[in-house]
């Protein structure tokens, strides 16, 4: 199996927000430096075998807030026929897209894109003129954008994974941890383990030309900032150049 065991050592460094006194990042060096890379459209078989073509957008993007869905509101609305496969699905009675056109709400109520023939609703298939994939990403090229702006934050930020613990100090004083790390099975629920294939830990994924920390720079500044980024990547290069043996992510080790 190209795809290792979940449990392996790996090497965490914790650092002030230079940006906020009240908080530490603590961030997974073994998984930012690994050679992971997104191979949807280019070998990525789908997180379900009956649906490869779809890769891990087969259950539609949950919204993190309101204003995740509203800020991809405003570009939904600059996509067109040419550029969105299944918008014809999302056109209301009036002959317009509707909000919910395109979303939905799932069974324990929490708001998400509609999914439409096994799929996100904003997923073109391979056969679409218009280009396969996402068509927000779609947007974001044709814009000169980066697809941070114009997808939900779940979609931009797999396999990443930010959490937030409040902390005490043995003195009584508080924090709060940001932690940044790999979004692997587990991130999903129980149910991240009957996946039929995850690519975060499979070989097959970590063929980068790039670290994470670079290949992802944009994306990680979104989530913590520059000035705390700025510190990251001083770490991570310093982790790469002592090469600890014990700390290097296995699925790029051994890819």
């Amino acid at each position: 199996m190209p795809e290792v065991d979940l449990v392996f050592p790996r090497a965490w460094i914790e650092f002030q927000d230079p940006a906020d006194s009240d908080q530490v990042f603590r961030c997974d060096l073994t998984w930012l430096t690994s050679n992971w890379t997104c191979i949807f459209g280019n070998g990525c078989p789908g997180i379900y075998a009956d649906a490869p073509e779809a890769g891990c957008c087969t259950l539609g993007a949950h919204f993190s807030d309101k204003d995740d869905e509203e800020r991809v509101a405003e570009w939904v609305d600059r996509l067109d026929d040419e550029g969105w496969e299944n918008r014809p699905a999302a056109i209301g009675k009036r002959g317009k897209v509707t909000r919910k056109g395109w979303t939905e709400t799932d069974d324990e109520g929490e708001r998400k894109t509609r999914v439409v023939k096994g799929a996100c609703i904003f997923h073109n298939s391979r056969e679409f003129p218009g280009g396969y994939g996402c068509a927000l990403h779609g947007l974001a090229l044709r814009e000169g954008v980066h697809f941070v702006e114009t997808k939900p934050d779940v979609c931009w930020q797999l396999p990443l994974r930010r959490t937030f613990r409040d902390v005490e100090r043995p003195d009584g004083t508080t924090y709060t941890e940001v932690s940044i790390g790999e979004y692997d099975r587990r991130g999903w629920g129980p149910g991240g383990h009957d996946l039929d294939w995850y690519c975060s830990g499979n070989t097959e994924a970590h063929v980068g030309a790039e670290p994470v920390y670079q290949s992802s720079a944009t994306e990680l500044i979104a989530l913590m900032g520059q000035a705390g980024y700025d510190v990251l990547a001083a770490r991570c290069e310093a982790h790469l150049r002592s090469r600890s043996a014990l700390a290097l992510h296995p699925a790029s080790t051994t890819s």
